[in-house]
This record gives structure tokens, sequence and C-alpha cells, in this order.
């Protein structure tokens, strides 16, 4: 880290040593309690730069300053695992989004969620069939599933159907028991 940490006179700096939980709470600051949140994910193609300029475009009529774009960028380990080796199949290297949508008056309840959704709908010519699971929302519809899980989910469907039949734990990003 020597060649960043001396690159210039930082503002601040934060690389170094941390706790778990300093990990853990660094960003609750930019997450009110009781802030009210919509949030669209997949993972994408490609990052042309057609899909930039629509993200900058989308971001310069974000409805709420606690909203945000993000791009995750998935390599190294998470890509050297195989499709079939967890749950989660997608360990190609590449991006995901995430149109997070937050603010805090529930007046703005509609303009907030539009944008959210004619941000993600802009996005959609480079959005890839593979979804994160951790950002699956209620309005998904119904192949939640098949996008998260992928190849991999009717083995989770019958290790589902073995130890939870009746679908108690169905209170997340839920698997719906197979035959």
């Amino acid at each position: 880290m020597r060649s960043i940490k001396t690159f210039g006179s930082p503002v601040i700096d934060t690389i170094g040593p941390t706790s778990y939980e300093a990990t853990n709470t660094m960003l609750d600051a930019g997450f009110p309690r009781g802030a009210l949140n919509y949030w669209k994910s997949s993972f994408l193609e490609n990052l042309s730069d057609a899909a930039i300029d629509t993200l900058v475009a989308r971001f310069a009529v974000c409805a709420s300053p606690l909203s945000g774009l993000v791009l995750e960028h998935f390599h190294g380990a998470a890509t050297r695992v195989g499709v079939h080796e967890t749950a989660i199949p997608h360990r190609r290297e590449g991006y995901n989004l995430l149109v997070m949508s937050e603010w805090l008056d529930s007046g703005d309840n509609a303009r907030n969620i539009a944008w959210a959704r004619d941000s993600y709908d802009a996005m959609r010519p480079w959005l890839a069939s593979g979804r994160y699971a951790n950002y699956l929302s209620d309005d998904d519809g119904d192949d939640t599933g098949q996008s998260a899980y992928g190849p991999n989910y009717p083995r989770l469907q019958a290790l589902k159907a073995k130890y939870d039949p009746t679908n108690l734990f169905r209170l997340n990003q839920n698997i719906r028991p197979g035959s």
C-alpha cells in the first residue's frame, strides 16, 4: 500500500487493520434508521461505454441524495470456485449492478421507486440473466430462484424438500421445496 499512501497528502487515510465490528458499521451513516428502500439488481453482461453513459445519465436524475448506483466487481477468489460447489453459481468475472433507492419521507415513495425502476429498465440492454441472491426483492416475480441459483436450483429445491418440506423457513430469498 506504500505507493497509495505516499502518492500525495490524503484528506483521510483509513487504510489499515480494522475489526470485524468496525467493518460492519462503516456504512451505517448512509443508511439511517427509518429510511425507506427500494432496490433492483442484476449482473451485467458487460460494462461498455454505453452502459457507463446510461449509469451517469440515470444518476444525474437521482430522486434522493441517499440513493445511488453501485457496481460490484466480482473477481478473484469468487471466480475460482466451481459453479456447482456452492449454492451460488455466478463464478465468472464481471459486475453486479445495484440500483439502490433510499429516502426518508413516505410521501416520496412513488418518485423514488419510479427512479429505481426506470434506472433498472434503462440498463436492460446490458443485464445478464443471473441475479445476486442477496438483492432479490418481493416484486421480482416467480423466476427469482432460477436467476439467483441457476443450474443449482433443482438441487437446492431437493434439499429444501428433504429438510424443510413445509417451507417453514421462507422469509428469506426463498427456495420452494421441489418434488
